[in-house]
């Protein structure tokens, strides 16, 4: 990033907060200063045994972040020091500076943001930037956003950007305008009866220079300048029922990612929901083909993303359940399904028991052209054996193909068998223990995780685990930690082996190599007033 562009923010940023501070002092009020720190580290070593390398002595990635807000006028920005980046982070992630700064007025129905800044449109099916810290992501755009709520339940939003790309911006630029109305805000039936009706509509605008990109040695491709997408929804939330339906559609936008093809984009989702009486139900669908939408059509990987897709399989948390994550396929096509009952028996009933039980029951399936790229069905029990002892038990059943998310490796069919317990053994200590198996004849065969996390509240929390591969290699992956907690601060310290595999949140996954070492994190959150 240019020093003059930085150097004209922060001025910028001192002159509107000297503003807030004397218009606060004169009315009496104060403005208020928030903050955070995460800065996790590694001092690795070299372990052959699981394809460990020692690149440098230490390595890490630390954010600082800082905002003032006041009533009129807030500001913000980000420093990050990655020059010495973790494991998963090397080459374009290696730097550090300040690439995140923003004011933002508001007055009256308006609101205007100058800087970096997030935006959504809907579920983000043609707009969505926001930051993943964990996956290396953060796709804000630079330029300006302006918000406005002319009436009662309207809400229009414009804005125009260069997307970040690690240390840069991309050259290309975004547009957009969004619109939200909300129905029930003006029939008085509706709010009476606890009744929300939204309607939306957006339009997104990629502008980007031809490149020369060659089919052969002597035909060049004609790209579009321009490649515009829209987006229409409505959601229905009335008594225990919800309801959502959205639809986008994108031009011709030829890319690296759909091999160069003049086709067009689509993407349909439908969800429905109901929840009342310790009964919940939740059915959802996407459609999507060819949507991927990049601010730079040539880039690769999980930068330069205009927009995300969610992946509608269930989140895991998990070791062994979250070992093989599915990544939603943006550039090709996919029909995804997710369907979830719950329930919970009450107690003092014959299944309930003395304290109750929850029983959950999830089917994630995602496929295309008659291919399974993924499939999963688990049943989760949750139950109180006692006042003192909390019992999970879980069983999944998964089908991963490897192929379509890693390029090799065939289909990987598992069952995953998992015990998790909590003990109460004080009012101030607890004891939790996890035991999983993961048995599958693919890829490297059976995994056996185990954990034991003893906490003292309120500041201590110490936890040993292992997985362990019991079907190819024989290796163990252990960790140990100590964290301490006091006062918005932080602090965890560990040591052990890290796998190689992806890391995934939300269908994006980002590869993370294999690693040894000790580790250590420190989080900070503070606000002055």
């Amino acid at each position: 990033m240019k020093k003059s562009t930085l150097y004209f923010f922060l001025t910028l940023c001192c002159c509107f907060s000297a503003f807030a501070q004397e218009q606060q002092e004169q009315k009496g009020q104060n403005v208020k200063i928030t903050g955070s720190i995460q800065s996790d580290m590694l001092v690795p070593m070299r372990d052959d045994a699981i394809g460990a390398e020692k690149t440098e002595d230490f390595q890490t990635n630390t954010y600082g972040d800082i905002m003032l807000q006041s009533k009129y006028v807030d500001a913000g920005l980000r420093f990050e020091y990655l020059d010495h980046p973790l494991p998963g982070f090397e080459k374009d992630f290696k730097g550090w500076g300040v690439p995140n700064f923003w004011v933002k007025g508001r007055y009256k129905g308006a609101e205007l943001t100058v800087g970096t800044f997030y935006e959504q449109f809907g579920l983000g099916l043609i707009l969505r930037t926001y930051e993943e810290r964990s996956l290396g992501i953060d796709n804000s755009l630079l330029g300006a956003r302006l918000v406005v709520r002319p009436t009662k339940g309207v809400t229009i939003k414009a804005l125009s950007g260069r997307q970040r790309r690690y240390w840069s911006w991309n050259k290309g630029l975004v547009s957009g305008v969004d619109a939200e109305v909300n129905i029930n805000e003006w029939i008085p039936a509706m709010r009476n009866r606890g009744t929300e009706l939204m309607i939306g509509g957006s339009w997104v605008n990629k502008y980007e220079k031809q490149e020369e990109i060659f089919v052969d040695p002597t035909h060049k491709l004609n790209l579009p300048e321009y490649v515009n997408a829209w987006d229409v929804r409505a959601s229905l939330n009335t008594g225990p029922w919800s309801f959502l339906a959205e639809y986008a559609q994108k031009t011709q936008d030829p890319s690296f990612d759909n091999g160069y093809k003049y086709d067009k984009g689509t993407a349909a989702v439908l969800s429905g929901s109901y929840s009342q009486q310790g009964l919940s139900v939740l059915l959802q669908a996407k459609r999507s083909e060819n949507m991927s939408f990049r601010s730079r059509r040539s880039m690769i990987g999980t930068s330069s993303f205009i927009n995300h897709l969610p992946a509608f399989t269930q989140e895991q948390t998990y070791a062994l359940a979250a070992l093989y994550p599915y990544a939603t396929q943006l550039a090709g096509g996919e029909w995804a399904y997710q369907a979830e009952v719950g329930y919970n028996f009450k107690r003092k009933t014959k299944l309930g028991g003395k304290y109750g039980m929850n029983v959950k029951l999830n089917f994630s399936h995602v496929r295309w052209a008659g291919e399974t790229f993924y499939q999963d069905i688990d049943v989760t029990l949750s139950r109180k054996l006692s006042s003192n002892v909390k019992l999970i038990l879980m069983y999944m059943n998964q089908r991963y193909n490897m192929t379509v998310v890693e390029g090799h490796g065939g289909m990987v069919r598992s069952n995953i068998f998992i015990a998790d317990a909590k003990f109460q053994l004080s009012k101030k200590t607890t004891l939790r223990t996890e035991l999983q198996y993961l048995s599958t004849p693919d890829d490297k065969g059976d995994w056996l995780y185990g954990l034991l996390e003893f906490s003292l509240a309120p500041n201590w929390m110490f936890s040993v685990s292992d997985m362990y591969n019991v079907g190819e290699t024989n290796i163990h992956y252990y960790h140990g930690d100590v964290t301490f907690s006091r006062s918005g601060h932080r602090v965890q310290l560990g040591f052990g082996r890290t796998r190689a595999g992806y890391n995934c949140s939300g269908g994006v996954c980002r590869y993370v190599p294999a690693s040894r070492g000790f580790t250590l994190s420190y989080n900070y959150n503070f606000s002055i007033l």
